[in-house]
């Protein structure tokens, strides 16, 4: 039961593509549950991770990256990201030390300057540059928003994530337990499978495949034997993209499966069966329908 000095908020993760924002609630959850890949706009839905000790508890949003929008798709996931800024109790947002300042920074701290919550600079990926370099990096986003902290980190080893928690912790209101002590995560089990088939896909594929993927568990179910039976349809967009996913003799989509089972058996803690099939639904991307099928739900 939650003591009565409880704290406990809903926190957003922003900033542009690709800048380390999965890594970073991954990181903190201790558990995949946000894929994570190097080519930009891997997250399409808010991802709601749960951090849970005995004094508080943070339900992040990681958000889709903020970009310039080639499709409804894309409009979707900039509107999704700039939605959850008004439900939360303070933002992070990310900036990617290495790559340096750049126009989408200056598009997202121009957002941020309508945000009454606090905002956090969070400077990922300082592993990569030399110390000497943050000094300046500070100072270059400080003349341009008023930043309730400062915290620069490397979310992939992990390096000042306890304290950016710590820093967090400062601006959540008294309140109640959310979820369970043991749960990480408010999407259900089918949802982050699938989210797992489709990581591996953007690991295996080049150029255009990636952005024109989707994943969808059709069926998932406990057999008599013990083991989750999931069937999942990869649809892509064009009839040369099926043959590349499914790849010279299956070989693609067969390693697809052996490495998402791995991830599912983890998440699930049971032996799974994987059945993938891909099927061509012709420019899904801009088709509303389809993207309500889907999942990709504009937020009111």
């Amino acid at each position: 039961m939650a003591k009565a000095s409880y704290k406990s908020g809903f926190v957003a993760i922003v900033g542009r593509p690709n800048v380390g924002k999965s890594t970073l609630m991954n990181q903190v959850i201790g558990q995949k549950i946000a894929i994570m890949s190097d080519k930009p706009q891997t997250t399409r839905n808010k991802i709601h991770g749960v951090y849970t000790t005995d004094q508080m508890q943070i339900v992040f949003l990681d958000t889709p990256g903020i970009h310039k929008r080639q499709s409804k798709l894309g409009d979707f996931m900039n509107q999704t990201a700039l939605n959850t800024l008004r439900e939360v109790e303070a933002v992070l947002f990310l900036a990617d030390t290495s790559e340096g300042f750049g126009g989408g920074d200056r598009f997202i701290i121009e957002q941020l300057k309508d945000v009454k919550t606090p905002v956090i600079l969070v400077l990922n990926k300082i592993d990569k540059i030399e110390p000497e370099a943050l000094l300046p990096i500070i100072e270059q986003y400080s003349k341009l928003h008023d930043f309730a902290e400062i915290v620069p980190i490397s979310a992939l080893n992990g390096n000042n994530v306890t304290r950016l928690l710590e820093q967090v912790e400062k601006y959540l209101p008294e309140g109640p337990q959310y979820y369970p002590a043991d749960q990480i995560t408010d999407h259900p089990e089918q949802f982050v499978c699938a989210e797992l088939v489709r990581e591996k896909i953007l690991h295996m594929t080049r150029e255009e495949v990636p952005h024109s993927i989707a994943v969808s568990i059709e069926d998932m179910r406990v057999q008599e034997n013990g083991v989750v039976y999931i069937s999942a349809v990869i649809f892509v967009e064009r009839d040369s993209q099926k043959g590349i996913i499914i790849g010279k003799q299956g070989a693609l989509l067969k390693e697809v499966g052996k490495q998402a089972r791995q991830d599912i058996q983890n998440l699930l803690g049971s032996k799974i069966f994987l059945e993938l099939w891909v099927k061509v639904k012709k420019d899904w991307r801009n088709q509303d329908r389809v993207l309500r099928d889907l999942g990709f739900h504009r937020d009111a």
